[in-house]
Parts: structure tokens; C-alpha cells; sequence
């Protein structure tokens, strides 16, 4: 039986021929991703796997123009580092509650990210302060691959999912962040010890491999008192 091609995989497919036949010059610009997603009628996702599949074949190049980063009382926040060890080392007195950790079945964000199976790892954390006041919700989704298939009952390695995503052989090499502000649901409001309806900085953060694949979609509720959103621009010089 022959092998199913992914969406992703015959839009690379196309996008070869046109470069190898001359049809998309060297040197030349692709048309950008909503040009792509209407032409093809696929998500952004698919569009930038094809993307990235053309870029480890050798046959496009991409240069990053725009960045995203958290800052902690206005220190930026290395993400590859996980959020407990970059705190850390910024010297901020937080402690993380564990509220859940299981195996969940979510078709409707399999459906999102384009996954073939819905089963996930669920967990969800609170920045706690020193005197107990919390300054962040995070919601971690991680698709259950049979490396990470004993976690939800044994446990992250040394409470980190950073290093039990590594233990797995999972690192998210690049991806995609969303930020908004928006007001505090009543069961957010009752973790956070909040006001229901008091605004906080929403973000959403999906990470993937250098194959493309989904390694992790977290969402966080931050303190806008003590977290801030850090943009960057332009290419820095050679």
C-alpha cells in the first residue's frame, strides 16, 4: 500500500518543481503564507511545515525579521530554559504548584494542530511569589508520544518538563506566539486570587522540532504588574 502524502509534504512538492523548473527564480521572494494558504486552502500551519521542509532541503532560505519574549520585572525570560530555571536565574523567588498533571484526549486541539491522535499530556501549573500571591497560569498540552507515555503517573524528571521533553528526545527548535490582554474567567479568577474580570496578559505559544512537529501548545494567564512582552525587529548586524 503506498504511503499517504501530508498536506505539507505535496505542497513542498509543488513548490520544488516550481523552483527547480525556473517557474520561482533564484533569488526571488515566495509569495507569503496568506498567499500560500489561499492558493493551497490550508492552514498557516501547513504552509509554514511546507516551508520548513523546502528550508532543510537546501532550496529556501528564511530570515528572521520579528521576536517575541517575556520579561519578569523587566528581564527577559529564555524560553529554551523553561520558565522555572529562567526565573531562577533572573534571581525572582517563585515557586511553581503543580495543579495537574494526566493523560487527556482533546480532539478538538488535535483538530487545531493538525494531529493524528488527540491524546495529550496534561499540565497545568501557578507562579507562586514568596508571600503567596500568584502571577501565572500555565497550561501545557504535549502530545502523548510513547517516550512521555509513563509521565503522567511517574512524574516530570526533577519537576521540569523541560528536561523530560529532552529525556524524550523532544526540543522545540522554533514555533509560534499570540499575545493579548483579556479579562479573568470566575475558575481563573478563583487560582489566580483575583477579581473575576480583572485583565491579565493572555498568551498563547505553540513550539515545534526541527521536523515540524508539535512538541508542546502552552497558554499562559500573566500578571501584567510583573510580566511584559518584549518585541524585537530587524536583523541585528553581522
Amino acid at each position: 500500500m503506498p504511503k499517504q502524502v501530508l498536506k505539507h509534504q505535496r505542497i513542498a512538492r509543488v513548490l520544488a518543481r516550481e523552483i527547480h523548473s525556473g517557474v520561482l527564480e533564484p533569488g526571488s521572494k515566495l509569495p507569503g503564507e496568506h498567499a500560500l494558504t489561499r492558493r493551497f486552502e490550508v492552514s498557516r500551519t501547513t504552509v509554514r511545515q511546507a516551508l520548513d521542509e523546502l528550508s532543510r532541503q537546501g532550496l529556501i532560505s528564511t530570515h528572521a525579521g520579528v521576536g517575541s519574549f517575556v520579561a519578569f520585572d523587566g528581564s527577559l525570560l529564555d524560553n529554551s530554559l523553561g520558565w522555572t530555571r529562567a526565573l531562577a536565574d533572573q534571581g525572582a523567588r517563585i515557586t511553581t504548584e503543580v495543579l495537574r498533571l494526566e493523560a487527556v484526549r482533546d480532539a478538538r486541539l488535535a483538530e487545531e494542530l493538525e494531529l493524528d491522535s488527540a491524546e495529550f499530556m496534561a499540565l497545568d501549573r501557578l507562579r507562586v511569589l514568596p508571600e503567596g500571591t500568584p502571577v501565572s497560569l500555565e497550561r501545557s498540552r504535549v502530545p502523548l508520544v510513547p517516550a512521555l507515555a509513563d509521565v503522567p503517573v511517574g512524574g516530570l524528571l526533577d519537576g521540569s518538563l523541560t528536561k523530560t521533553l529532552a529525556a524524550a528526545g523532544l526540543r522545540a527548535t522554533h514555533g509560534d506566539e499570540w499575545a493579548s490582554v483579556r479579562p479573568l474567567a470566575a475558575e481563573e479568577a478563583t487560582l489566580l486570587r483575583r477579581p473575576e474580570g480583572e485583565a491579565w496578559l493572555s498568551t498563547r505559544r505553540v513550539g515545534r522540532g526541527a521536523d515540524g512537529r508539535v512538541v508542546e501548545q502552552v497558554t499562559s494567564l500573566l500578571d501584567p504588574a510583573r510580566f511584559q512582552l518584549h518585541l524585537g525587529f530587524g536583523e541585528p548586524p553581522q
